[in-house]
């Protein structure tokens, strides 16, 4: 992988409004180069592209001064012969398509392993990003920007940026031709040039500002189908697919709107910018035409002038569409070096900034004073400081209404959100001070909703511990009562399971989330009631193996179901963010008035003593 730019002290969200700045400012050229840092690392053959996009450039520029030759030479005023300049022109032709075939390949390849190591590190640098950076934006979005963004900064790599420097030579070397040439002429025709420029600059802003509006509507289209794809199962029970259709439609259509306006104000532009152009050349050629009738300038001066002209003409008039294009380009590097800059939690490459590892964890766990709320809701606190003890192989149960802080607990000890004050260690160590990797890597969960990925039933037990062996995935699926299952597949391991698991049953999922645990062998034992949402079958072979994962393993168990937790050695009970009760089951059950008394009595409609 390679390695990202450095990230600075810029608190900036990844995606910007549409509606900010739309002059290129000194900032947006500073992302641009930023970007462009990546192009540097393919210096070599960057430079030789340039090389020959220079010698292409000059070659086609060539070609109109040996075409105006042709026609003094026809009239005798000048050395050279028709043979001659014929094959000069041949000639030129065929030097300027093999300096084009380099050019081409060259920047093609500087291009394309460039925006490799942009989304590599792009793609790095977003799975690495904190939970409080996804809880402010969609998934869709961040995707769309990833392939939409990044594909703007090719185009402008590979295509834009050689023609903006091809028709800046065009512009400087077909003036001073043209001014050598004849300056009454050279007069003539840039006085159509101030207009120009300022219809550039006028043009320019409503095309950038409508461009950003384009790409976030496009990410917001893609917003739709990330969500609708990911709940398609709920789309088709509650038969919306109508609905999500009009949805998307209506997405797509903004879209189109935009993108409609910003064509609009682009060829009227471009409209505009030819028609100055062309009919600047209109009056050259007519007062060339006298200047010829006078004897102050030659027939093949004159041509050479109006084919100058053209080329001119033709830099002038690609340079609207260049310079929207490059706008858009500066706008999606504005956003990718936003993502580049974003704080990581986790350093996928060492630093010194970085933690060592090296500490053996065992699993005891201990909090004091946790006071926390969510960084998107601070006005919510939903730990009051919190303090509880876990030994060691201990099993505990966290019980409480929605909205307790169970959850949050467990989130907590996995860093996925960082406390306001108190401490959290295991083994005496803060865990603030743990290496993070190291740290979740002591952790196992199993969810109560397993995510599974879209490959084999093998490479999803894997996930627990990339590199096991095939004999220690089987141990693994035995242990977890899924080899049975597993075998009866014609491709046992291999079977894939499709997108999110859906080819598994609600059970099976949850034995390879077992499995995957068991392979992992960690430290500490996550639980988000693994059986609540099972069969009884299913409910037996899944609490079999999780009897088998939480042996001699410290196990914090999220209990919805509290027939589940009656073994456990501890029982915290939760409200508003505070431990309220805490003791065994037995010793809360019959607690008279109890917190945990009045949540048996819901689920059960019947005495405590009877349960």
């Amino acid at each position: 992988m390679t390695t990202p730019p450095p990230a600075n002290t810029d608190t900036e969200p990844a995606i910007t409004n549409a509606n900010t700045g739309n002059r290129v400012n000194t900032k947006q050229l500073s992302k641009f180069w930023h970007i462009f840092k990546y192009v540097l690392r393919y210096r070599g053959r960057f430079s030789i592209g340039l090389l020959f996009l220079a010698l292409s450039t000059l070659s086609s520029l060539a070609f109109p001064y040996i075409a105006s030759l042709l026609a003094d030479s026809a009239q005798g005023i000048t050395p050279f012969s028709l043979q001659q300049l014929g094959w000069a022109l041949l000639a030129i032709l065929l030097v300027q398509s093999i300096f084009s075939f380099i050019r081409i390949v060259l920047f093609a390849y500087v291009s394309e392993h460039t925006m490799a190591d942009i989304r590599r590190d792009v793609y790095a640098r977003l799975i690495s990003l904190p939970m409080q950076f996804y809880e402010q934006r969609r998934v869709g979005e961040l995707t769309s920007r990833l392939s939409a963004d990044i594909t703007q900064l090719q185009d402008a790599i590979s295509i834009n940026l050689a023609e903006f420097f091809r028709q800046i030579a065009t512009l400087i070397i077909g003036l001073a031709i043209i001014g050598f040439t004849s300056w009454r002429l050279t007069l003539v025709m840039l006085a159509t040039f101030p207009v120009a420029i300022v219809v550039a600059i006028f043009f320019g802003k409503y095309i950038r500002k409508m461009s950003k509006q384009a790409q976030d509507a496009l990410a917001a289209a893609g917003v739709v189908v990330e969500e609708t794809l990911q709940s398609i199962q709920a789309v088709k029970v509650f038969t919306n697919e109508k609905f999500e259709t009009q949805r998307y439609n209506q997405a797509i259509g903004q879209v189109v709107n935009i993108a409609m306006r910003t064509a609009k104000y682009r060829g009227a532009f471009v409209t505009f910018l030819i028609s100055a152009v062309f009919g600047g050349i209109v009056v050259v050629l007519w007062y060339g035409a006298w200047l010829v009738q006078a004897g102050s300038l030659t027939v093949g001066e004159l041509i050479r002038f109006i084919l100058y002209t053209v080329f001119i003409g033709g830099a002038i008039g690609g340079m609207g569409d260049l310079y929207g294009n490059l706008q858009k380009a500066l706008g999606a590097s504005e956003r990718v070096v936003e993502l580049l800059n974003e704080p990581v939690e986790v350093a996928l490459l060492p630093d010194e900034a970085t933690p060592p590892a090296g500490i053996l964890l065992r699993g005891n766990v201990q909090y004091q004073n946790v006071r926390f709320a969510y960084p998107t809701r601070q006005d919510i606190t939903v730990l009051k400081n919190l303090s509880l003890t876990i030994k060691q192989g201990e099993k505990v149960a966290l019980v409480g209404a929605s909205g307790a802080g169970k959850s949050t607990i467990v989130q907590l000890l996995m860093r996925l959100y960082p406390i306001e004050s108190g401490s959290i260690t295991i083994d005496g160590h803060n865990i603030n001070q743990l290496n993070i990797t190291q740290l979740r890597s002591h952790i196992g969960i199993v969810p109560q909703e397993v995510m599974l990925f879209g490959g084999t039933i093998k490479e999803n037990i894997l996930y627990g511990k990339p590199g096991a062996t095939h004999e220690e995935v089987v141990a693994a699926a035995q242990k977890a009562n899924a080899w049975e299952f597993i075998n009866s597949f014609p491709q046992g391991l291999n079977t894939l399971v499709g997108e999110r698991g859906v080819k598994l049953s609600g059970g099976q999922r949850q034995r390879i989330a077992i499995a995957r645990a068991i392979l992992k062998d960690p430290a500490i034992l996550i639980l988000d009631e693994a059986t609540s949402s099972l069969d009884a079958e299913s409910e037996r072979l899944v609490q079999e193996a999780l009897d088998r994962l939480m042996e001699n393993r410290t196990t914090i168990i999220i209990a919805h179901r509290l027939s589940t937790i009656r073994k456990v050695d501890v029982i915290y009970v939760l409200s508003s963010g505070e431990i309220v009760e805490q003791g065994a089951h037995n010793q809360l059950a019959a607690k008279q008035g109890g917190m945990y008394q009045y949540l048996l009595k819901l689920q059960f409609e019947e005495t405590p003593e009877i349960v």
